[in-house]
């Protein structure tokens, strides 16, 4: 059930909610590598993918956001790569069923461009390696996320490409005076124009400082593509209660927003940290 990009274009789907702190509600402990349980604990890995599914997500993730081998080898796991990452795609591929497609989560590689930590070609290298381990576990297609240096998002995306995929280029808008560029002051018009030339199909935003900030990012990134727009965005702003985190808004309050960031030319919605399956299932109601 490869991705087509007519599947996405001129309508309005539903995708799935944060991975990261659903694990951990159920026992990841903090500063473990979540992909670890790819292997180690599927059954609980599958628990999040299919509590998505149920909750009406048409696109669910993978548990590989930090699946590259840079980041993997922060965890002395660099050499189970390509094991974590096609084992990842696999649980969600079992959790969709018919239901849903999968799209292939490629995260940042944490390392700088612009200070030498690391060079653009042993990073497209890293992308690489990931990219076809996701393809080779099934996934229908790939996402590259949470990205704030335009550099390494293209490296990302020229890697992902090469899978055949469809792949989704997408980045955090949350620095800036109005909070519409990236940490590294990447705007939407110039991430579209460099996400594009890389060969994106789809072009978005994630996580960030909250979904009211996407409503007028979806529509600047809806201006300067005629390509599918993807947002998920983070429940708000999070607020440190003891040793918790906790997000204030609500499931409501969440979907009422998303609809706006759908008005603002948004065609493909989601959440990112602080939502739930809870914030998915409402989202999900209100969108049919």
């Amino acid at each position: 059930m490869v991705a087509n990009l007519e599947d996405y274009a001129d309508k309005v789907t539903v995708a799935d909610g944060a991975w990261g702190t659903e694990l951990d509600k159920l026992g990841c402990p903090a500063g473990y590598c979540r992909e670890e349980w790819n292997v180690s604990k599927p059954e609980l890995v599958e628990k999040v993918a299919s509590s998505y599914v149920a909750a009406g997500s048409k696109i669910i993730l993978t548990n590989t956001f930090g699946g590259n081998r840079i980041v993997l080898a922060g965890h002395g796991f660099e050499a189970r790569t390509r094991q974590f990452n096609e084992a990842g795609a696999a649980i969600s591929k079992r959790a969709a069923g018919r239901k849903a497609q999968v799209f292939g989560s490629i995260g940042p590689s944490g390392k700088m461009l612009l200070i030498g930590e690391v060079d653009e070609k042993s990073l497209y290298e890293v992308f690489k390696e990931q990219a076809e381990a996701l393809a080779a576990g099934g996934v229908d297609a790939l996402v590259v996320e949470t990205m704030a240096d335009l550099t390494e998002a293209v490296t990302a995306v020229r890697a992902a490409k090469t899978t055949g995929l469809l792949v989704v280029g997408s980045m955090t808008f949350d620095s800036g005076r109005d909070k519409s560029c990236t940490l590294m002051g990447v705007t939407p018009e110039q991430a579209v124009q460099g996400l594009t030339e890389a060969g994106a199909d789809i072009i978005g935003c994630n996580c960030g400082i909250g979904i009211e900030n996407y409503i007028k990012v979806a529509g600047r990134l809806r201006a300067a593509t005629s390509k599918p727009v993807w947002v998920k965005a983070n429940a708000g702003l999070p607020e440190i209660e003891g040793s918790r985190v906790v997000y204030r808004m609500t499931p409501k309050e969440f979907a009422q927003k998303a609809m706006q960031v759908i008005d603002a030319g948004a065609n493909i919605v989601g959440g990112c940290c602080g939502t739930t399956p809870e914030f998915i299932e409402v989202l999900a109601a209100d969108v049919r």
